[in-house]
């Protein structure tokens, strides 16, 4: 019999690992075997009935949502999206068609006055929002590119600030790039946590790696965590997986159809069984592949890339071609072994392991830990750029988890 961590398992059922322990414990989960401290469940273990769940969701607002890879982590940890806001119209389509329930509003957040559309859309619905999340736009702050302290886009976090200010939920998530940290010598990071410690959060920050959380992506962001009226700080989730299981671009992607040298078509069948475990998780819900459409290069990209190895870059071409290169990441191949480099939205840069050609937006979405049956709209470039702005869905289920069981306490203390 194939067994599973209770790590494993409270992933599967979107609960905590702690209460999968319990469970196990209390002989609630059949078959599951004790070694030492830890628990050893079966595979194909059903999630039992459990009582202590509740029936009233935590219900989520998403500033700066994109395409939604925070909120579906957050749906898949068992919160209730209520609200996702942007002011990308084909990010919010596809937000829209993969949170079933989920109300969208297309918003310019530089303008603090739009706020009352979204107080009016609550007020109408009776809402009372629990969770604030959002990942403002990073550019100013991001290390990918020029950072610059004045980027008008670093002051979007405000918008965040008033809405908590208006709404007063029990906790706020803002999530960034780790480049906010330094910025400005950090005053950016102190005058967040000062903004919303003015309103009674009680605020932390932590970089979170996102392979420590079963993401095959090498991909750090900072999260703020507040929690209002408290006077615990939030404690961060430990990492689930260790570094030498980290799960490998081969184990994301390697079940999909190859595409070397073809476009390939909208809709696609899977051409052979889940080859991982993290394959069947990404498969669960889907019975074909969507946004799996390669790219034919040129003759000279192809041939250059041809040259370089698994994990390498232009660095590794013949001599008398190394010039024709200026940035450091160009022609990085990835390695079959490890996890990807960070996706990033402009998706020129990076090469499929093994074929001569840019990942597709579906591999890329794997690499971020999207399952298949998340589906991107809008044309191919503006697929690519949500799939790369987004918070990796197991990395936010990770957190959302972890808010939960403070979520659930508080709601104890309020009975």
């Amino acid at each position: 019999m194939d067994y599973i961590t209770a790590a494993r398992a409270a992933q599967l059922w979107n609960i905590s690992q702690r209460r999968v322990q319990i469970l196990c414990a209390d002989g609630r989960i059949e078959g599951a075997v004790k070694f030492g401290e830890n628990w050893a469940i079966p595979k194909n273990a059903k999630k039992p009935n459990d009582s202590r769940e509740k029936k009233n969701k935590f219900k989520v607002l998403d500033l700066f949502s994109g395409a939604g890879g925070l909120s579906r982590g957050f749906l898949d940890a068992g919160y209730d999206v209520i609200l996702g806001v942007d002011f990308d119209k084909k990010a919010l389509e596809t937000f829209k068609k993969n949170h079933v329930g989920s109300e969208v509003m297309q918003l310019d957040l530089f303008k603090h006055e739009n706020i009352a559309e979204i107080e009016n859309f609550l007020n109408k619905k009776n809402y009372q929002i629990d969770v604030l999340i959002g990942g403002p736009p990073c550019q100013g702050f991001s290390l990918a590119g020029p950072r610059n302290i004045n980027d008008k886009r670093n002051t979007l976090y405000t918008a965040m600030v008033e809405v908590a200010a208006r709404l007063k939920p029990q906790a706020v998530i803002l999530e960034n790039v780790p480049g906010l940290l330094l910025l400005n010598n950090g005053n950016a990071a102190k005058r967040i946590v000062q903004d919303f410690s003015e309103l009674g959060y009680n605020m932390t920050a932590k970089i979170l790696y996102a392979p420590d959380f079963g993401v095959p992506q090498i991909r750090k962001r900072v999260f703020f965590v507040g929690l209002l009226n408290s006077e615990k700080s939030f404690e961060f989730p430990l990492p689930i997986v260790s570094s030498k299981n980290y799960v490998t671009c081969e184990e994301a992607i390697g079940d999909l159809p190859a595409l070397d040298g073809i476009l390939g078509d909208e809709i696609q069948e899977y051409n052979c069984k889940p080859l991982s475990p993290y394959q069947k998780l990404m498969r669960k819900n889907s019975k074909n592949i969507q946004n799996h459409i390669g790219t034919i290069h040129d003759a000279k990209t192809i041939k250059f890339i041809a040259m370089v190895p698994e994990g390498k870059n232009y660095r590794s071409l013949p001599e008398e071609y190394k010039g024709i290169y200026k940035y450091h990441e160009a022609l990085t191949r990835y390695h079959s072994k490890k996890p990807s480099n960070t996706i990033n939205t402009g998706h020129r840069s990076h090469f499929h392991y093994k074929c001569n050609r840019i990942p597709t937006v579906r591999e890329s979405a794997r690499l971020q830990s999207f399952p298949d049956d998340f589906i991107f709209y809008g044309n191919k470039s503006q697929q690519y750029k949500q799939v790369g702005n987004a918070v990796p869905p197991l990395l936010g289920c990770s957190v959302a988890k972890q808010l939960s069981l403070f979520l659930n306490n508080e709601a104890q203390h309020e009975k």
